[in-house]
């Protein structure tokens, strides 16, 4: 009895000791399958960061051979582009400083000549109480003194005037290159930041539309020039350039044509912003004598019912009407803000949006600075396109 006991006994710790190994095994080739498989995603996964690494290194070596010496090269030519506007900015104040110096010269010459003029009268005063007997004479020779020295005199002026003219020319020219310093710098920052971060040129820094501004009328053309510009800032344009020169050239006393350069919306974009206000000042015209209340296409301010007339017209309307009255009291006038072109002769007032097309064909034909040609060839324009406004310019 005791013999089958310990058989059974034995029988059953060989049993445990079976089922305990074959655990053992299994947990084993468990292990192990789980090791081979952390072993291939750690495998892929290092191929994947290769893969990467590669890209990044190759896209490196592109940007070190392409993208980086042109940025170089561009920066070296626009760095000597803004040292030479600088070194002409501190020419400039310099001749402007020596000639405010023969100015101030000058400006004593006169003094001293009067002073003369005046000591010289003097004289003529006793030689001519004490010389009775060769009074012509020594008077003839004191004309002779006193008019030579008007001549002097009229010398100085001619010659003051002369530097008042220079001086103005310089500042024009020193606030010319100014604002070309500042275009040029502007061009390169922009060039620069969007080098640098890939995305593309701010759209409002770019030269987008042209303008023009012309009167023959000297003592308008301060106030229509502000109106022009308020006008412009209105429309959400800002001047990038502007330059002024006579019909011949920089000639004194000619009236100065003037040209914009604008950014910060394409003419395409201004076209029908331009025609919606327009439609909305046509709707102010007079019908049978009578200013009639807006109808039709006229625009309706934001925020205010339909019927209501807001108290106060749009910025952008606002300017524009204004830049259109000073125009209306000019004798002749043209003023262009991209596609807008607004032209005044004594007997009219058009205004016409025009396509790229037709401002190219008016800019060959050199009709911007002629208002008679102009109102010719804008009314040859499609109706939707042109304007009348002469009834709404009369009083």
């Amino acid at each position: 009895m005791t013999t089958v006991i310990l058989v059974v006994m034995c029988v059953v710790v060989g049993a445990l000791e079976l089922y305990a190994g074959k655990q053992s095994r299994d947990q084993a080739n468990a292990f192990t399958r789980r090791i081979d498989e952390l072993n291939d995603q750690v495998t892929k996964q290092n191929n994947v960061l290769v893969t990467v690494g590669e890209q990044l290194t190759a896209e490196l070596s592109r940007v070190k051979q392409d993208v980086l010496p042109a940025l170089d090269n561009r920066l070296r030519q626009n760095t000597g582009q803004v040292e030479e506007l600088a070194g002409l900015v501190h020419q400039a104040d310099d001749y402007l400083r020596t000639q405010a110096g023969r100015l101030h010269e000058l400006e004593q010459q006169r003094i001293t000549l009067a002073a003369l003029r005046r000591k010289l009268g003097e004289v003529e005063t006793s030689v001519r109480a004490v010389t009775r007997a060769h009074g012509e004479s020594a008077a003839g020779k004191v004309d002779a003194a006193l008019d030579r020295l008007t001549e002097l005199e009229r010398g100085g002026a001619e010659i003051l005037e002369l530097q008042r003219t220079l001086t103005r020319t310089l500042e024009d020219v020193e606030d010319v290159v100014a604002e070309l310093l500042q275009f040029t710098e502007g061009e390169l920052d922009d060039t620069v930041t969007a080098a640098l971060t890939g995305r593309p040129r701010a759209h409002g820094d770019a030269v987008t539309a042209t303008g023009r501004l012309w009167t023959r009328d000297d003592q308008l053309e301060d106030i229509l020039q502000e109106m022009y510009e308020r006008c412009v800032r209105a429309s959400r344009l800002n001047v990038r350039f502007r330059t002024a020169e006579g019909a011949d050239g920089p000639a004194p006393g000619a009236p100065e044509r003037r040209r914009y350069f604008l950014g910060g919306h394409a003419s395409e974009d201004l076209a029908g912003s331009f025609s919606a206000l327009l439609i909305s000042t046509g709707a102010d015209l007079p019908h049978n004598g009578v200013h009639e209340p807006r109808r039709g296409l006229a625009r309706v301010e934001p925020g205010v019912p339909s019927g209501v007339e807001p108290v106060r017209p749009p910025e952008d309307e606002a300017a524009l009407k204004s830049l259109l009255r000073t125009l209306s009291e000019c004798s002749g006038a043209v003023a262009q803000i991209g596609p807008l072109m607004a032209v005044r002769t004594r007997d009219e007032l058009l205004c016409a949006v025009l396509t790229a097309a037709q401002s190219l064909e008016l800019e060959s034909d050199e009709v911007f600075w002629d208002p008679a040609a102009a109102t010719v060839r804008l009314r040859r324009l499609p109706s939707h396109q042109l304007w009348d406004l002469t009834g709404w310019a009369s009083p």
